[in-house]
């Protein structure tokens, strides 16, 4: 079983950047896959990037390619999203998630464990 929380959540002006991370309790983030996904209001949940055990293989979603990046930070156990050229429709609660299997998993019922999410609101 592990635990994950998000922080570094926030308000930002369109075009700002903004970094949110992910940590665990109970098992090290190493022991699985990790993705984040987003839910705006009203909307289902959508991928946004996940990343393999190593960190060598990262995937990501068409909206966000180019701008956000995944990665790890294995002195602190955590799991980092950097977020550039953020965009109002950026604007959802972020939930990041850890999955026992393997491969580039896109889908939220591939994940088994969930955070309770971060708000991030861009205003434009």
């Amino acid at each position: 079983q592990v635990y994950l929380a998000e922080s570094g959540g926030g308000s930002v002006q369109d075009g700002d950047s903004l970094t949110i991370s992910c940590a665990a309790s109970g098992r090290t983030l190493s022991s699985y896959f990790v993705g984040w996904f987003r839910q705006a209001p009203g909307k289902e949940r959508e991928f946004v990037a996940t990343i393999s055990r190593s960190g060598g293989l990262t995937n990501y979603g068409d909206s966000v390619k180019g701008r956000f990046t995944i990665s790890r930070d294995s002195a602190n156990d955590t799991v980092i999203l950097q977020m550039t050229r953020l965009k109002a429709e950026d604007t959802a609660v972020y939930f990041c998630a850890a999955a026992l299997g393997y491969g580039m998993m896109i889908r939220p019922q591939d994940y088994t464990f969930w955070g309770q999410g971060t708000q991030v609101t861009v205003s434009s």
